[in-house]
């Protein structure tokens, strides 16, 4: 069964199917997808969840070993697997079709992954999936989708946007959707519920651009620990929300992951930036991360990502806003700030 994102509510209403497939390069209607997915199978039992990354060098036997091993603490769980390059590859292509083809009984499997190019939206463990279960195909969303998502998710945070702040805060954050999400958000701790018009987005929005997560993701790939620290600390000050900077931080990881791999199988590292569609003003400091971050490390903070998540949600002990702190600066290459570049001394 294939489905759009947008049907994934009345669908889970409805049924829970024991196999989601979910692809795309709009990470935050991928997580939100998955979200809504791991949360109607928390009410109906799946209590317990095993998240298993896909990275160079995976072991397709894990996915086997949790098939057959039975839980301790629940009768029913959820397999968390996440394939950031999109596909599985031969042999996890064929680890999926087995699992699908004798799924274990009260066992959810969850599947995300990157974009998939249209050969392997045809492949077969692909259509293993669909027959087992649902598979979504997340796509960009276009100019008028755009604008209409832009007012439904306002509406949803109980703000009242006329039309012509709509299309004001549609045209600012140029159909990028993290960024949208963020905006809102600082609308809505700004001004609570109410009316927005366009002169409340050209005050609100033009001018509160100080910090905002990609100019962190940036810092922290082009190995500035003190600017992201900095960054981190004013988008905590504004009230931004931990799970949006997570999931931007996780997504440019995911993608980093990727092209860290093909750099170690012996690609060149400009052909493996540019087959990535890195935009040129970002390929300095991309360039920069992949000198020193290898595949094994980018699998680590994808971890640390997905530990913080969990904290975010109360699903784990912790403090967010440490571990952020050490996640952005090991993706800047450094484990601690030295004494003399505290952010405290730094004016």
């Amino acid at each position: 069964m294939q489905l759009k994102p947008e049907q994934i509510d009345a669908h889970l209403r409805k049924q829970l199917a024991p196999v989601y497939f979910i692809s795309g390069d709009e990470p935050l209607r991928v997580m939100e997808s998955a979200d809504a997915i791991r949360t109607a199978a928390r009410k109906q039992g799946y209590d317990e969840r095993e998240v298993l990354t896909v990275q160079p060098g995976f072991d397709w036997d894990a996915l086997r070993s949790e098939a057959g091993n039975l839980s301790l603490f629940s009768q029913r769980r959820i397999i968390d697997l996440r394939i950031p390059g999109g596909k599985p590859g031969a042999e996890g292509s064929k680890a999926l079709r087995a699992f699908v083809a004798n799924p274990p009984e009260d066992t959810l499997l969850l599947i995300t992954a990157g974009k998939l190019d249209a050969s392997a939206r045809n492949g077969k463990w692909v259509q293993a999936l669909d027959k087992a279960g649902v598979v979504m195909h997340v796509w960009p969303l276009k100019p008028h989708e755009f604008t209409r998502w832009v007012e439904q998710r306002m509406r949803r945070r109980g703000l009242q946007p006329d039309a012509d702040a709509v299309t004001l805060l549609a045209d600012r954050v140029e159909g990028n959707l993290l960024a949208c999400v963020q905006e809102i958000e600082k609308l809505y701790l700004s001004l609570g519920e109410g009316v927005v018009d366009a002169d409340t987005i050209l005050e609100q929005v033009a001018d509160n651009a100080r910090y905002d997560v990609f100019a962190l993701v940036d810092s922290a790939l082009g190995g500035d620990a003190v600017r992201s620290v900095r960054i981190l600390q004013g988008l905590n000050a504004e009230g931004v929300v931990s799970q949006i900077v997570v999931w931007a931080l996780s997504r440019e990881i995911r993608t980093l992951a990727a092209m860290a791999a093909a750099v170690a199988s012996g690609q060149q590292a400009a052909a493996v930036v540019s087959r990535h569609r890195v935009w040129a003003a970002r390929k300095a400091v991309v360039t920069a991360a992949l000198q020193r971050l290898s595949p094994a490390r980018c699998g680590m903070m994808l971890r640390h990502c997905a530990r913080i998540d969990r904290i975010s949600k109360g699903r784990g002990a912790g403090n967010v806003q440490d571990e952020l702190l050490q996640l952005v600066l090991t993706l800047a290459g450094k484990q601690a700030l030295p004494d003399s570049e505290r952010l405290e001394q730094v004016s």
